[in-house]
């Protein structure tokens, strides 16, 4: 095998043609590098530099799956409102310089940055943009919020299941960088107090960097982990202190999918192999077409990056520019709201945006099946979506699952022909055909 240097490894020219052997490793993807006497070293081996990018491909992709972002990986510093959403300018001067502290935090995460503030803030935002600059950066996250972790734990004692209940704890305990989102101590059995309180202990003996979200005011978090709270030297505490509506603003208040119209959305992709491309001519015809008159339910299945959430906002977007409502939600992020609305400091009830969710004339669930499947998860979703089914109001739905995966009692009224439309949308994840992911513009 022949050696390799940063500065001389050649790479396969142009003029020998695409797919041919790499002249310097051979087709090997590694070589032995070059000592200072220029001899090999064949004590050790390095990637070629022909196999650099696939090798940064793999690593990108797996730190993607292994982060848990999901669909949260659309919330970076790049569409957070630098400002927050406060009224006053004292408000916005706070939530900037909690960005400042963010964005700091996520060039070099050292000791816990902690984030307090009422539901809707922009708590959750700022911790997934951290955790998606890390990925940027080549570097390990993985986001979790705390109920989820608690669920996750717990059918790991199934003898079903893929995960053993410690490899899954030792994961989330040495994590370079953990996320923990909604985090709450107080109302937690005895047993999820005790684990939380395990995590959080270790981390923090071994200063490993974390994130911790929390709407619980400082004098009400549990004494253990306000002692954690008070090492000024290890830990950042910001409190966010705006004054927000008492109803979420959906996720097309983010200025990326505000800017997802019919407009904008490339359904020629020249790239693709004309069957694909007549695949997402389609879709796009029938988005335009449900957006002028909606009816029954229009359901788009397929993969990330595909366009199918661009298509469903680009629906919400032409409604709301004729005056029409329309409630656009990130499925993850309902269930989310739906579970604080049960807190005693909620300023909307439980049962007062249930049913909104239910009779708002146009409703758009994004991301469906991306949400964590506990029975609760379950039966609030068949809830609506089976009021919705039997009074006929317009929904659009976009999912990664196939209608097998989706549990029975949904996806016997996705498939009923009366009033549903499911179309699956065949074009690859559009990251996949860019030179620069940094250039491309999002679906």
């Amino acid at each position: 095998m022949d050696t390799w240097s940063e500065d001389n490894a050649p790479l396969p020219s142009t003029e020998e043609g695409a797919g041919r052997i790499c002249p310097v490793c051979k087709g090997a993807g590694f070589v032995h590098p070059a000592l200072d006497s220029g001899k090999a070293d064949f004590s050790r081996v390095v990637p070629c530099r022909c196999s650099k990018g696939e090798l940064r491909k793999k690593k990108t992709e797996y730190l993607e799956k292994y982060s848990n972002l999901g669909s949260l990986s659309q919330l970076t510093f790049g569409n957070l409102s630098p400002k927050g959403k406060g009224a006053n300018a004292a408000s916005q001067e706070r939530f900037a310089q909690v960005c400042q502290a963010a964005k700091a935090f996520a060039d070099s995460p050292q000791g816990w940055l902690v984030f307090l503030g009422p539901s809707g803030s922009g708590k959750t935002h700022l911790a997934c943009a951290i955790a998606s600059h890390r990925l940027k950066l080549g570097e390990p996250a993985f986001y979790i919020t705390a109920a989820d972790l608690l669920d996750h734990l717990r059918s790991a004692f199934s003898p079903a299941s893929d995960t053993t209940y410690d490899e899954l704890f030792e994961q989330v305990k040495n994590v370079p960088l953990l996320v923990l989102d909604d985090l709450t101590l107080g109302s937690a059995t005895a047993w999820a107090k005790e684990k939380l309180e395990q995590l959080l202990h270790h981390r923090f003996n071994i200063k490993l960097a974390t994130v911790l979200t929390t709407d619980v005011p400082m004098e009400r978090i549990d004494e253990r982990l306000r002692g954690h709270l008070a090492d000024n030297e290890f830990c950042q505490v910001w409190t966010i202190e705006q004054k927000l509506p008492s109803e979420p603003q959906g996720s097309l208040e983010l200025e990326l999918l505000r800017n997802m119209t019919f407009d904008n959305f490339d359904h020629k992709r020249t790239e693709l192999p004309l069957e694909q491309r007549q695949n997402l001519h389609e879709a796009f015809r029938l988005a335009v077409e449900f957006a002028r008159s909606p009816e029954g339910w229009l359901i788009f299945h397929g993969v990330n990056g595909c366009g199918k959430t661009h298509l469903a906002a680009a629906i919400a977007n032409y409604q709301r520019a004729q005056g029409k409502p329309v409630l656009f939600v990130v499925v993850p992020e309902l269930l989310d709201h739906l579970r604080s609305t049960f807190s005693p400091d909620s300023k909307i009830s439980y049962d007062e945006f249930f049913e909104k969710l239910k009779e708002t004339p146009l409703l758009i669930l994004d991301d469906f099946g991306e949400q964590s499947a506990t029975p609760w998860a379950q039966e609030k979703l068949y809830h609506l979506i089976n009021y919705r089914y039997n009074a006929r109001l317009p929904m659009v739905v976009t999912t990664c699952l196939s209608l097998e995966e989706i549990e029975p009692r949904i996806s016997s009224r996705m498939v009923d022909p009366r009033i549903n439309l499911v179309f699956n949308i065949t074009a690859p994840d559009y990251r996949g055909n860019v030179k620069s992911t940094r250039q491309a513009k999002r679906y």
